[in-house]
Protein backbone atom coordinates (compact mmCIF):
# COMPACT_ATOMS: atom_id res chain seq x y z
CA UNK A 1 0.00 0.00 0.00
CA UNK A 2 1.39 3.56 -0.81
CA UNK A 3 1.61 5.81 2.24
CA UNK A 4 3.45 9.15 2.96
CA UNK A 5 5.48 10.35 5.48
CA UNK A 6 7.11 14.08 6.77
CA UNK A 7 10.92 14.10 7.34
CA UNK A 8 10.90 16.61 10.99
CA UNK A 9 13.97 16.42 12.99
CA UNK A 10 13.47 16.17 16.76
CA UNK A 11 16.06 19.11 17.01
CA UNK A 12 13.64 21.18 14.79
CA UNK A 13 10.68 20.99 17.05
CA UNK A 14 9.27 23.91 18.95
CA UNK A 15 10.34 24.18 22.53
CA UNK A 16 10.80 27.11 25.15
CA UNK A 17 14.18 25.05 25.90
CA UNK A 18 16.41 25.67 23.10
CA UNK A 19 15.95 22.60 21.17
CA UNK A 20 13.17 20.23 20.24
CA UNK A 21 12.77 17.37 22.63
CA UNK A 22 11.08 14.37 23.12
CA UNK A 23 8.73 15.82 25.17
CA UNK A 24 4.78 17.55 24.54
CA UNK A 25 5.81 18.99 21.21
CA UNK A 26 7.26 15.73 19.63
CA UNK A 27 3.69 14.26 20.65
CA UNK A 28 1.69 16.72 19.09
CA UNK A 29 3.40 16.32 15.91
CA UNK A 30 2.55 12.40 16.28
CA UNK A 31 -1.07 13.65 16.84
CA UNK A 32 -0.85 15.82 13.47
CA UNK A 33 0.63 13.02 11.29
CA UNK A 34 -2.04 11.12 12.50
CA UNK A 35 -4.69 13.37 11.83
CA UNK A 36 -3.26 14.56 8.22
CA UNK A 37 -3.70 11.00 7.45
CA UNK A 38 0.42 10.03 7.61
CA UNK A 39 2.29 6.86 8.21
CA UNK A 40 5.98 8.36 8.46
CA UNK A 41 7.68 10.56 10.96
CA UNK A 42 11.48 10.15 9.79
CA UNK A 43 13.87 11.54 11.56
CA UNK A 44 17.66 12.32 11.68
CA UNK A 45 20.15 10.60 13.59
CA UNK A 46 19.33 10.75 17.15
CA UNK A 47 23.15 10.34 18.34
CA UNK A 48 25.17 12.88 20.52
CA UNK A 49 26.34 15.47 18.26
CA UNK A 50 30.10 16.82 18.34
CA UNK A 51 32.56 18.78 16.15
CA UNK A 52 30.32 21.11 13.85
CA UNK A 53 26.77 20.17 15.58
CA UNK A 54 26.45 17.26 12.82
CA UNK A 55 24.51 14.19 13.91
CA UNK A 56 26.51 12.44 11.14
CA UNK A 57 29.58 12.98 13.22
CA UNK A 58 28.97 11.97 16.68
CA UNK A 59 30.45 10.56 20.00
CA UNK A 60 28.76 7.48 19.56
CA UNK A 61 26.77 5.51 17.25
CA UNK A 62 24.64 4.06 20.22
CA UNK A 63 23.91 6.77 22.70
CA UNK A 64 20.98 9.29 22.22
CA UNK A 65 21.70 13.09 22.34
CA UNK A 66 21.34 14.48 25.52
CA UNK A 67 19.46 17.86 24.38
CA UNK A 68 16.52 15.86 23.25
CA UNK A 69 15.65 14.77 26.62
CA UNK A 70 12.92 16.76 27.76
CA UNK A 71 13.32 19.01 30.95
CA UNK A 72 9.54 18.95 31.62
CA UNK A 73 9.24 15.28 31.69
CA UNK A 74 12.27 15.31 33.62
CA UNK A 75 10.04 17.95 36.30
CA UNK A 76 7.09 16.07 36.16
CA UNK A 77 9.21 12.51 36.98
CA UNK A 78 10.10 14.31 40.54
CA UNK A 79 13.66 14.92 39.29
CA UNK A 80 13.70 18.38 38.51
CA UNK A 81 12.18 21.52 40.21
CA UNK A 82 10.72 24.17 37.34
CA UNK A 83 12.71 26.39 38.55
CA UNK A 84 16.00 24.88 38.46
CA UNK A 85 15.47 25.62 34.50
CA UNK A 86 12.72 27.46 33.68
CA UNK A 87 14.75 30.74 34.47
CA UNK A 88 17.93 29.53 31.89
CA UNK A 89 18.66 31.73 29.20
CA UNK A 90 19.16 28.96 25.88
CA UNK A 91 20.38 32.06 24.22
CA UNK A 92 18.69 30.55 20.85
CA UNK A 93 15.89 32.05 18.91
CA UNK A 94 12.34 30.37 18.22
CA UNK A 95 13.44 29.72 14.88
CA UNK A 96 17.22 28.52 15.73
CA UNK A 97 19.06 26.30 17.90
CA UNK A 98 22.15 27.72 20.17
CA UNK A 99 24.25 24.34 20.39
CA UNK A 100 26.82 26.51 21.92
CA UNK A 101 24.49 27.66 24.92
CA UNK A 102 23.35 24.29 25.18
CA UNK A 103 26.94 22.67 25.85
CA UNK A 104 27.45 25.50 28.39
CA UNK A 105 24.17 25.05 29.80
CA UNK A 106 22.32 21.90 29.72
CA UNK A 107 24.70 19.59 31.42
CA UNK A 108 24.56 21.19 34.41
CA UNK A 109 20.54 20.52 34.99
CA UNK A 110 21.30 17.31 33.74
CA UNK A 111 23.37 16.71 36.39
CA UNK A 112 20.72 17.35 38.98
CA UNK A 113 18.05 15.46 37.36
CA UNK A 114 20.54 11.97 37.25
CA UNK A 115 21.67 12.68 41.30
CA UNK A 116 18.23 12.42 42.21
CA UNK A 117 17.97 9.29 39.88
CA UNK A 118 21.23 8.03 41.39
CA UNK A 119 19.78 8.31 44.73
CA UNK A 120 16.96 6.22 44.06
CA UNK A 121 17.61 3.97 41.38
CA UNK A 122 14.16 2.87 39.20
CA UNK A 123 13.66 -0.82 39.47
CA UNK A 124 14.87 -0.85 35.70
CA UNK A 125 17.96 0.93 35.83
CA UNK A 126 19.93 -2.10 36.62
CA UNK A 127 18.74 -4.36 33.88
CA UNK A 128 18.68 -1.07 31.88
CA UNK A 129 22.86 -1.07 32.37
CA UNK A 130 22.85 -4.90 31.58
CA UNK A 131 20.90 -4.84 28.42
CA UNK A 132 23.19 -2.11 27.23
CA UNK A 133 26.48 -2.93 28.35
CA UNK A 134 28.19 -3.89 25.08
CA UNK A 135 28.40 -0.05 24.21
CA UNK A 136 27.22 1.72 27.42
CA UNK A 137 30.09 1.14 29.58
CA UNK A 138 32.68 2.46 27.26
CA UNK A 139 30.87 5.25 26.29
CA UNK A 140 30.29 6.09 29.73
CA UNK A 141 33.62 6.09 30.22
CA UNK A 142 34.78 7.39 26.95
CA UNK A 143 32.76 10.62 28.26
CA UNK A 144 33.82 10.76 31.50
CA UNK A 145 37.64 10.89 29.95
CA UNK A 146 36.60 13.82 27.51
CA UNK A 147 35.56 15.65 30.59
CA UNK A 148 38.72 15.10 32.53
CA UNK A 149 40.91 16.02 29.16
CA UNK A 150 38.39 19.85 28.70
CA UNK A 151 37.34 17.90 25.84
CA UNK A 152 40.09 17.46 23.80
CA UNK A 153 40.40 14.70 21.25
CA UNK A 154 40.98 11.26 22.42
CA UNK A 155 43.97 10.91 19.95
CA UNK A 156 45.46 13.88 22.39
CA UNK A 157 44.92 11.68 25.64
CA UNK A 158 48.40 10.24 27.58
CA UNK A 159 49.12 7.21 25.26
CA UNK A 160 48.27 4.49 27.99
CA UNK A 161 44.66 5.88 27.88
CA UNK A 162 44.39 6.46 24.06
CA UNK A 163 45.98 2.33 23.44
CA UNK A 164 43.41 1.43 26.31
CA UNK A 165 46.13 -0.52 28.08
CA UNK A 166 44.05 -2.28 30.94
CA UNK A 167 46.00 -1.18 34.00
CA UNK A 168 44.77 2.64 32.93
CA UNK A 169 41.26 2.05 32.03
CA UNK A 170 40.88 0.01 35.38
CA UNK A 171 42.27 2.93 37.34
CA UNK A 172 40.51 5.16 35.11
CA UNK A 173 37.23 3.46 35.98
CA UNK A 174 37.63 4.08 39.73
CA UNK A 175 39.14 7.23 39.57
CA UNK A 176 35.65 8.69 37.64
CA UNK A 177 33.34 6.19 38.99
CA UNK A 178 31.42 9.53 39.79
CA UNK A 179 31.64 10.44 36.34
CA UNK A 180 30.47 7.47 34.73
CA UNK A 181 27.35 6.76 36.55
CA UNK A 182 26.10 10.19 35.36
CA UNK A 183 26.87 9.27 31.70
CA UNK A 184 25.21 6.20 32.06
CA UNK A 185 22.47 8.10 33.98
CA UNK A 186 21.53 10.48 31.01
CA UNK A 187 21.23 7.43 28.65
CA UNK A 188 18.73 5.89 30.63
CA UNK A 189 16.62 8.99 30.67
CA UNK A 190 17.27 9.57 26.78
CA UNK A 191 15.83 5.74 26.02
CA UNK A 192 13.40 5.82 28.61
CA UNK A 193 11.64 8.93 26.80
CA UNK A 194 12.82 7.93 23.40
CA UNK A 195 10.68 4.63 23.69
CA UNK A 196 7.80 6.03 25.80
CA UNK A 197 7.54 8.40 22.48
CA UNK A 198 7.87 5.70 19.79
CA UNK A 199 5.40 3.37 22.37
CA UNK A 200 2.99 6.33 21.43
CA UNK A 201 3.77 7.27 18.34
CA UNK A 202 3.52 3.35 17.34
CA UNK A 203 -0.35 3.22 19.31
CA UNK A 204 -1.29 5.45 16.28
CA UNK A 205 -0.30 3.78 13.85
CA UNK A 206 2.55 6.42 12.68
CA UNK A 207 6.09 4.34 12.13
CA UNK A 208 9.49 6.29 12.81
CA UNK A 209 12.11 6.17 9.87
CA UNK A 210 15.80 6.44 11.60
CA UNK A 211 18.73 7.47 10.17
CA UNK A 212 21.98 5.22 10.43
CA UNK A 213 25.26 7.49 9.11
CA UNK A 214 27.71 4.97 6.98
CA UNK A 215 31.01 6.50 8.74
CA UNK A 216 31.60 7.24 12.52
CA UNK A 217 33.95 10.43 13.86
CA UNK A 218 36.99 10.07 14.82
CA UNK A 219 36.39 11.58 17.35
CA UNK A 220 34.04 8.46 18.99
CA UNK A 221 34.17 6.27 21.15
CA UNK A 222 33.57 3.73 18.30
CA UNK A 223 37.22 4.03 17.14
CA UNK A 224 38.81 4.74 20.55
CA UNK A 225 37.36 1.29 22.09
CA UNK A 226 37.72 -0.92 18.39
CA UNK A 227 40.28 0.70 16.73
CA UNK A 228 41.27 -2.71 15.07
CA UNK A 229 37.76 -2.14 13.14
CA UNK A 230 39.17 0.73 10.98
CA UNK A 231 41.89 2.02 8.79
CA UNK A 232 44.66 3.16 11.24
CA UNK A 233 48.32 3.13 11.29
CA UNK A 234 50.61 1.77 14.58
CA UNK A 235 50.04 5.04 16.29
CA UNK A 236 46.33 4.99 15.48
CA UNK A 237 45.76 7.87 12.93
CA UNK A 238 43.81 7.11 10.31
CA UNK A 239 45.45 6.54 6.37
CA UNK A 240 42.70 7.29 4.57
CA UNK A 241 40.13 9.10 5.17
CA UNK A 242 35.59 9.44 3.78
CA UNK A 243 34.50 11.39 1.42
CA UNK A 244 33.21 12.41 -2.20
CA UNK A 245 34.90 13.23 -5.42
CA UNK A 246 34.72 16.72 -7.10
CA UNK A 247 31.03 16.77 -9.15
CA UNK A 248 29.26 19.21 -10.61
CA UNK A 249 28.08 20.51 -6.95
CA UNK A 250 31.65 20.90 -5.78
CA UNK A 251 34.82 21.43 -7.74
CA UNK A 252 37.05 20.25 -4.68
CA UNK A 253 34.67 17.66 -3.95
CA UNK A 254 33.30 16.94 -0.24
CA UNK A 255 36.36 15.76 2.52
CA UNK A 256 33.93 14.48 5.70
CA UNK A 257 37.51 13.64 7.75
CA UNK A 258 35.66 10.29 9.12
CA UNK A 259 37.80 7.15 9.18
CA UNK A 260 37.56 4.12 7.16
CA UNK A 261 36.42 0.80 7.58
CA UNK A 262 38.57 -2.06 7.47
CA UNK A 263 37.03 -4.42 5.65
CA UNK A 264 38.94 -6.96 5.88
CA UNK A 265 39.09 -7.05 9.39
CA UNK A 266 35.62 -6.83 9.79
CA UNK A 267 34.54 -9.70 7.40
CA UNK A 268 36.94 -11.99 9.72
CA UNK A 269 34.85 -11.69 12.34
CA UNK A 270 31.51 -12.07 10.54
CA UNK A 271 30.46 -8.41 10.38
CA UNK A 272 30.30 -8.40 14.08
CA UNK A 273 30.61 -4.83 15.09
CA UNK A 274 28.06 -3.85 12.00
CA UNK A 275 25.65 -6.79 13.27
CA UNK A 276 25.74 -4.77 16.90
CA UNK A 277 25.06 -1.44 15.18
CA UNK A 278 22.47 -2.30 12.96
CA UNK A 279 20.57 -4.63 15.66
CA UNK A 280 20.33 -1.47 18.07
CA UNK A 281 19.31 0.80 15.86
CA UNK A 282 16.40 -1.53 14.44
CA UNK A 283 15.36 -1.85 18.30
CA UNK A 284 14.61 1.58 18.11
CA UNK A 285 13.44 2.47 15.07
CA UNK A 286 10.82 0.85 12.65
CA UNK A 287 12.26 1.50 9.32
CA UNK A 288 16.19 2.26 9.35
CA UNK A 289 17.41 4.61 6.44
CA UNK A 290 21.58 3.63 5.64
CA UNK A 291 23.13 6.84 4.32
CA UNK A 292 25.71 6.59 1.74
CA UNK A 293 24.77 3.26 0.71
CA UNK A 294 26.92 2.82 -2.55
CA UNK A 295 29.74 3.01 0.10
CA UNK A 296 29.40 -0.66 0.70
CA UNK A 297 29.71 -1.04 -3.08
CA UNK A 298 32.83 1.19 -3.36
CA UNK A 299 33.82 4.04 -1.48
CA UNK A 300 36.05 7.29 -1.78
CA UNK A 301 39.58 7.21 0.12
CA UNK A 302 41.31 10.39 0.76
CA UNK A 303 44.51 10.77 1.95
CA UNK A 304 44.89 11.63 5.64
CA UNK A 305 45.81 15.06 6.46
CA UNK A 306 44.77 16.41 2.49
CA UNK A 307 42.65 20.02 2.58
CA UNK A 308 40.34 18.65 -0.21
CA UNK A 309 38.82 15.57 -2.11
CA UNK A 310 40.63 15.84 -5.20
CA UNK A 311 43.20 13.38 -4.96
CA UNK A 312 41.19 10.45 -3.52
CA UNK A 313 41.14 7.20 -4.87
CA UNK A 314 38.01 4.36 -5.37
CA UNK A 315 38.32 1.13 -3.24
CA UNK A 316 36.17 -1.99 -3.33
CA UNK A 317 33.58 -1.93 -0.25
CA UNK A 318 32.37 -5.63 1.41
CA UNK A 319 29.30 -5.47 -1.15
CA UNK A 320 26.54 -8.11 -0.15
CA UNK A 321 28.49 -10.33 2.29
CA UNK A 322 28.25 -7.57 4.89
CA UNK A 323 24.24 -7.55 4.71
CA UNK A 324 24.35 -11.54 3.97
CA UNK A 325 25.45 -11.59 7.78
CA UNK A 326 23.15 -9.05 8.65
CA UNK A 327 19.90 -11.14 7.22
CA UNK A 328 21.91 -14.14 8.89
CA UNK A 329 21.79 -12.69 12.33
CA UNK A 330 18.86 -10.20 12.42
CA UNK A 331 16.39 -11.62 9.30
CA UNK A 332 15.21 -9.04 7.03
CA UNK A 333 15.37 -5.91 9.01
CA UNK A 334 13.40 -2.94 7.25
CA UNK A 335 15.92 -1.09 5.70
CA UNK A 336 16.05 2.29 3.20
CA UNK A 337 19.32 2.73 0.78
CA UNK A 338 20.21 6.04 0.81
CA UNK A 339 21.79 5.02 -3.29
CA UNK A 340 21.95 8.94 -4.36
CA UNK A 341 25.28 10.50 -5.51
CA UNK A 342 27.55 9.00 -8.11
CA UNK A 343 26.00 5.34 -9.23
CA UNK A 344 27.77 2.83 -10.67
CA UNK A 345 27.11 -0.63 -12.15
CA UNK A 346 28.21 -2.23 -8.97
CA UNK A 347 26.09 -0.21 -6.77
CA UNK A 348 23.07 -0.85 -8.64
CA UNK A 349 23.73 -4.54 -8.52
CA UNK A 350 24.34 -4.47 -4.37
CA UNK A 351 20.87 -2.73 -4.10
CA UNK A 352 19.24 -5.28 -6.43
CA UNK A 353 20.69 -7.51 -4.51
CA UNK A 354 19.63 -6.56 -1.20
CA UNK A 355 16.01 -5.98 -2.64
CA UNK A 356 15.90 -2.55 -0.64
CA UNK A 357 13.99 0.38 -1.55
CA UNK A 358 16.40 3.29 -3.12
CA UNK A 359 15.81 6.95 -2.71
CA UNK A 360 14.29 9.55 -5.82
CA UNK A 361 14.78 13.21 -5.13
CA UNK A 362 12.60 15.56 -6.83
CA UNK A 363 14.34 18.33 -6.96
CA UNK A 364 17.36 16.24 -8.46
CA UNK A 365 14.81 15.80 -11.42
CA UNK A 366 15.29 19.36 -12.72
CA UNK A 367 19.33 19.69 -11.87
CA UNK A 368 21.46 20.30 -15.01
CA UNK A 369 24.64 19.27 -13.06
CA UNK A 370 22.51 15.61 -11.75
CA UNK A 371 23.11 12.34 -14.55
CA UNK A 372 20.42 10.91 -12.77
CA UNK A 373 16.67 10.19 -13.77
CA UNK A 374 14.33 11.37 -10.90
CA UNK A 375 11.58 12.20 -12.75
CA UNK A 376 8.10 10.43 -10.68
CA UNK A 377 7.20 8.67 -14.40
CA UNK A 378 10.31 6.99 -13.94
CA UNK A 379 10.39 5.85 -10.57
CA UNK A 380 9.95 2.26 -9.37
CA UNK A 381 7.17 1.61 -6.55
CA UNK A 382 10.29 0.08 -4.84
CA UNK A 383 11.23 3.32 -3.71
CA UNK A 384 10.90 5.98 -1.22
CA UNK A 385 9.88 9.74 -3.13
CA UNK A 386 11.41 12.71 -1.31
CA UNK A 387 11.10 16.35 -2.41
CA UNK A 388 14.59 16.67 -0.84
CA UNK A 389 15.90 15.90 1.92
CA UNK A 390 18.22 17.14 4.87
CA UNK A 391 20.95 18.58 2.23
CA UNK A 392 18.62 20.19 0.25
CA UNK A 393 17.29 23.59 -0.02
CA UNK A 394 13.63 23.12 0.63
CA UNK A 395 11.24 23.54 -2.31
CA UNK A 396 10.82 27.34 -2.08
CA UNK A 397 14.12 28.17 -1.17
CA UNK A 398 15.63 25.86 -4.27
CA UNK A 399 12.88 28.04 -6.39
CA UNK A 400 14.78 30.71 -5.30
CA UNK A 401 18.40 29.89 -5.95
CA UNK A 402 18.62 27.24 -9.13
CA UNK A 403 19.08 28.15 -12.36
CA UNK A 404 16.71 29.34 -14.39
CA UNK A 405 16.88 26.68 -16.83
CA UNK A 406 16.47 24.44 -14.24
CA UNK A 407 13.15 26.23 -12.62
CA UNK A 408 11.25 26.18 -16.05
CA UNK A 409 12.19 22.51 -16.22
CA UNK A 410 9.98 21.94 -13.23
CA UNK A 411 7.47 23.89 -13.98
CA UNK A 412 6.92 22.54 -17.75
CA UNK A 413 7.48 19.09 -16.18
CA UNK A 414 4.85 19.03 -13.03
CA UNK A 415 2.61 22.28 -14.40
CA UNK A 416 3.38 24.37 -11.52
CA UNK A 417 1.65 27.82 -10.72
CA UNK A 418 2.28 30.54 -8.09
CA UNK A 419 -1.67 29.86 -7.65
CA UNK A 420 -1.23 26.47 -6.33
CA UNK A 421 2.28 27.58 -4.79
CA UNK A 422 5.35 26.21 -6.00
CA UNK A 423 5.89 23.56 -2.77
CA UNK A 424 2.33 21.97 -2.81
CA UNK A 425 3.02 21.44 -7.07
CA UNK A 426 6.36 19.56 -6.22
CA UNK A 427 4.71 17.70 -3.54
CA UNK A 428 2.17 16.86 -5.33
CA UNK A 429 4.94 15.74 -8.07
CA UNK A 430 6.22 12.87 -5.74
CA UNK A 431 2.64 11.69 -4.10
CA UNK A 432 1.42 10.59 -7.77
CA UNK A 433 3.56 8.52 -8.43
CA UNK A 434 4.31 5.11 -7.74
CA UNK A 435 6.44 5.41 -5.58
CA UNK A 436 5.56 3.07 -2.20
CA UNK A 437 6.67 5.90 0.30
CA UNK A 438 6.65 9.78 -0.58
CA UNK A 439 8.13 11.95 1.94
CA UNK A 440 8.27 15.62 2.22
CA UNK A 441 9.88 17.99 4.32
CA UNK A 442 8.30 19.90 7.57
CA UNK A 443 9.62 22.78 6.08
CA UNK A 444 8.26 21.89 2.14
CA UNK A 445 4.77 21.75 3.77
CA UNK A 446 5.19 25.31 5.80
CA UNK A 447 6.17 26.97 2.87
CA UNK A 448 9.52 27.93 3.90
CA UNK A 449 12.88 28.78 2.01
CA UNK A 450 16.17 28.81 1.82
CA UNK A 451 16.20 30.27 5.60
CA UNK A 452 14.73 27.27 6.46
CA UNK A 453 17.67 24.49 5.06
CA UNK A 454 18.76 22.28 8.00
CA UNK A 455 21.82 21.38 6.10
CA UNK A 456 24.45 22.86 3.19
CA UNK A 457 26.86 19.72 2.54
CA UNK A 458 30.69 20.54 2.72
CA UNK A 459 30.42 23.84 4.72
CA UNK A 460 30.60 24.65 8.08
CA UNK A 461 28.54 26.58 10.51
CA UNK A 462 25.12 27.51 10.09
CA UNK A 463 23.95 24.33 9.42
CA UNK A 464 21.59 22.06 11.46
CA UNK A 465 19.71 24.85 13.39
CA UNK A 466 16.34 25.75 11.71
CA UNK A 467 13.63 25.06 14.48
CA UNK A 468 9.40 25.56 13.84
CA UNK A 469 8.20 28.32 15.21
CA UNK A 470 6.13 27.52 18.52
CA UNK A 471 3.16 28.09 18.98
CA UNK A 472 -0.36 27.29 17.14
CA UNK A 473 0.34 28.75 13.89
CA UNK A 474 3.11 25.87 13.53
CA UNK A 475 -0.17 23.43 13.77
CA UNK A 476 -3.05 25.19 11.83
CA UNK A 477 -0.19 25.67 9.01
CA UNK A 478 0.38 22.19 9.15
CA UNK A 479 -2.96 21.34 9.46
CA UNK A 480 -3.22 23.33 5.57
CA UNK A 481 -0.92 19.78 4.33
CA UNK A 482 -4.38 18.02 4.70
CA UNK A 483 -5.64 20.11 1.56
CA UNK A 484 -3.81 17.88 -0.92
CA UNK A 485 -2.77 14.91 0.74
CA UNK A 486 -5.53 13.33 -1.03
CA UNK A 487 -3.57 12.58 -4.60
CA UNK A 488 -1.19 9.92 -2.97
CA UNK A 489 -3.85 7.05 -3.48
CA UNK A 490 -6.62 8.30 -5.72
CA UNK A 491 -5.90 4.91 -7.38
CA UNK A 492 -6.27 3.09 -4.30
CA UNK A 493 -8.11 4.46 -1.66
CA UNK A 494 -8.53 2.67 1.72
CA UNK A 495 -11.06 4.13 4.51
CA UNK A 496 -7.40 6.10 6.11
CA UNK A 497 -7.65 8.12 2.61
CA UNK A 498 -11.25 8.87 2.32
CA UNK A 499 -11.35 10.11 5.76
CA UNK A 500 -8.58 12.66 4.78
CA UNK A 501 -10.20 13.54 1.96
CA UNK A 502 -13.08 14.29 3.26
CA UNK A 503 -10.95 16.61 5.70
CA UNK A 504 -9.54 18.31 2.64
CA UNK A 505 -12.72 19.38 1.34
CA UNK A 506 -14.38 20.57 4.13
CA UNK A 507 -11.41 22.67 5.18
CA UNK A 508 -11.38 24.11 1.85
CA UNK A 509 -11.72 27.98 1.74
CA UNK A 510 -14.21 29.33 -1.42
CA UNK A 511 -12.21 29.53 -4.71
CA UNK A 512 -10.00 26.57 -4.00
CA UNK A 513 -11.54 23.63 -5.39
CA UNK A 514 -10.62 24.54 -9.03
CA UNK A 515 -6.96 24.33 -8.20
CA UNK A 516 -7.73 20.73 -6.75
CA UNK A 517 -8.92 19.43 -10.17
CA UNK A 518 -5.55 18.68 -11.72
CA UNK A 519 -3.98 15.25 -11.53
CA UNK A 520 -6.73 13.08 -11.12
CA UNK A 521 -8.37 15.14 -8.53
CA UNK A 522 -11.96 14.61 -10.31
CA UNK A 523 -12.73 11.00 -9.16
CA UNK A 524 -11.47 12.10 -6.09
CA UNK A 525 -13.18 15.09 -5.08
CA UNK A 526 -16.77 13.03 -5.70
CA UNK A 527 -15.72 10.80 -3.33
CA UNK A 528 -14.82 13.43 -0.99
CA UNK A 529 -18.51 14.92 -1.62
CA UNK A 530 -19.75 11.63 -0.52
CA UNK A 531 -17.75 11.30 2.42
CA UNK A 532 -18.55 14.87 3.45
CA UNK A 533 -21.85 14.19 3.19
CA UNK A 534 -21.47 10.92 5.57
CA UNK A 535 -19.37 12.93 8.25
CA UNK A 536 -21.16 11.42 10.80
CA UNK A 537 -19.39 8.07 10.43
CA UNK A 538 -15.75 9.74 10.31
CA UNK A 539 -13.66 11.50 12.38
CA UNK A 540 -12.96 14.97 11.14
CA UNK A 541 -9.47 16.98 11.93
CA UNK A 542 -9.90 19.68 14.57
CA UNK A 543 -8.49 23.18 13.95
Amino acid sequence: MRRAGILMPLSSLPSPHGIGTMGAAAKDFVDFLVKAGQAYWQILPVCPTSYGDSPYQSFSTFAGNPYFIDLDLLAKAGLLQPEEYESIDWESTPGCVNYGALYKKRYAVLHKACARLLAAPPADYADFLAKNAFWLSDYALFMALKDAHNGVCWQQWEEPLRRREPETLAAARAKYAADIDFWQAVQYLFYTQWHDLKAYANAQGIEIIGDLPIYVAEDSVDVWSCPQEFQLDENLVPTEVAGCPPDGFSATGQLWGNPLFDWDAMAANGYAWWVRRIRHLCGIYDVLRIDHFRGFAGYYAIPYGDKTAENGRWRTGPGYALFAAVKKELGSPRIIAEDLGFLTDDVRALLKECAYPGMKVLEFAFDSRDGGDYRPHSYPTNCIAYTGTHDNEPVDGWFGTALPDDIERAIQYLNLTKEEGMNWGMMRGIWSSVADLAVVQAQDVLGLGHEARMNTPATLGGNWCWRALPGAAFLRRLLGFCRLFFFLCVERLDLRHIITGAAVFALQPAGRTGEMQRSRAAGALIICYLCWHLKFLLPMPAL
